[in-house]
């Protein structure tokens, strides 16, 4: 019997450090003079970079990401802590003033989804009818339905729909490996539309004033408030974010169990039992909160900046998830997620283009539908640290949405299925 080739990199620590490295690189190269990195980077977005080379790692086996414990902690202790720090410094009422598109756009990520899944379903079928002879049809609906529930809301509500619709263990595997493969896939494709946005807004003749006055506003907050970096603000604003995050925890860890227990339908249908989603409301509501009191002036002296620390290194990590290798698994479900991911696209690049919606509005109702409260902000704030807010909120309303829709999506596959 031959025994599984053990990683090359098996410590964390390890792996954080060289995460850590990578990250450096990026960062140095990008601010480089040299030519050949001005041009490199006028082309390739540096965020993209930064959870792209973590997947190599993963890709080549170097390391066993599965099992590495770094994700879990950067998105249970950083991403908290950053979304306080993004949040602190937030416009709110600039953010109301940025219109209706914004939900439009993320209605319209969420239309997609739940109309994409019995498109793609239906065109694979047409062209290879065998591979859903017998039960396999039903595994692939079945599976696919957790695969809604993570594109519309997140983790939470894709183990719901695993419950819901009885999804055997198999079919939910090759499902995670869709989600991951296509959903960071798709991300990519978003940043790198990022660096071309101010081009693709002209083109589109997109209304983008709202979005232009919250930035100058916070850019003019920031140059009115900015000190020079010391101790004190650093201890501060690390006290702050994880002291929220504590509570955070406390909060989520208390509520989820008494709504699952009491409450099953609420747990099942809104993710109101899902520790994570109260962990990311209730210090999204924190942050918003110290935006009103003085704790909003230590934007000034680097708030953001460790916010924005704190996001890259989750980046890093949700790269390191990826394994472009997967692809060749099962050809035909990944065909099915590419096609489904590839309508979701569409669709809001027609919407856009209807409604004159800046590319901000696309990138960021995407990501909180297909991201969710990870990848939502982090996308939102490639355009602008004080937009991060705008992604949050939406990737809430994505979980409180994300059974619903995904279980409606099972039903128009169970339609079509037979």
């Amino acid at each position: 019997m031959n025994e599984q080739a053990l990683p090359l990199i098996q410590s964390d620590a390890v792996l954080f450090g060289i995460l850590a490295g990578i990250l450096g690189v990026v960062f140095y190269t990008q601010k480089h003079q040299a030519k050949f990195w001005q041009k490199f980077y006028s082309v390739v977005p540096a965020l993209l970079l930064c959870y792209f080379l973590p997947s190599l790692l993963n890709s080549f086996g170097w390391v066993d990401a599965e099992n590495s414990k770094l994700y879990h902690v950067a998105s249970r202790y950083l991403l908290p802590a950053a979304l306080v720090l993004l949040t602190i410094s937030v416009d709110l009422k600039g953010i109301v003033r940025l219109g209706p598109k914004a939900g439009i756009m993320f209605l319209t990520g969420t239309l997609g989804i739940i109309i994409g899944g019995p498109i793609a379903f239906m065109l694979v079928r047409a062209i290879s009818p065998e591979t859903f002879a017998g039960s396999a049809a039903d595994e692939i609906w079945k599976g696919m339905t957790t695969l809604a529930g993570s594109w519309i809301g997140g983790g939470a509500n894709q183990a719901a729909m695993k419950e819901i619709y009885q999804v055997p263990d198999a079919a939910f595997a090759k499902m995670i490996a869709v989600d991951v493969i296509w959903a960071n896939i798709w991300m990519a494709i978003i940043l790198f539309m990022t660096k071309r946005a101010d081009k693709i807004d002209a083109k589109t003749a997109a209304d983008v004033s709202a979005i232009e006055r919250i930035k100058l506003k916070m850019e003019t907050f920031q140059t009115e408030n900015a000190r020079k970096f010391n101790l004190n603000d650093l201890m501060f604003i690390l006290a702050i974010a994880f002291f929220a995050t504590a509570i955070g925890h406390v909060f989520a860890n208390w509520i989820a169990p008494i709504i699952s227990t009491n409450y099953p339908e609420l747990a099942d249908f809104y993710s109101l039992g899902s520790e994570f989603f109260w962990l990311i409301v209730t210090v999204t509501f924190i942050g918003v909160i110290l935006s009103f009191s003085k704790a909003r002036t230590l934007e000034g002296g680097g708030a953001s900046a460790v916010g924005s620390v704190f996001i890259y290194i989750l980046v890093a990590t949700i790269g390191l998830k990826m394994d472009v290798t997967k692809i060749f698994d099962d050809p035909i479900v990944f065909l099915i997620g590419g096609i489904w991911i590839s309508i979701h696209a569409i669709l809001l690049l027609i919407v856009g283009k209807i409604i004159r919606a800046p590319l901000f509005f696309l990138a960021v109702g995407s990501q909180a539908n297909v991201g969710g409260a990870a990848s939502a902000p982090v996308v939102a704030s490639a355009f602008h640290p004080s937009l991060a807010p705008v992604g949050v909120l939406l990737a809430v309303f994505g979980y409180a949405i994300g059974t619903w829709g995904a279980w409606f999506t099972g039903v128009l596959l169970q339609m079509i299925a037979h």
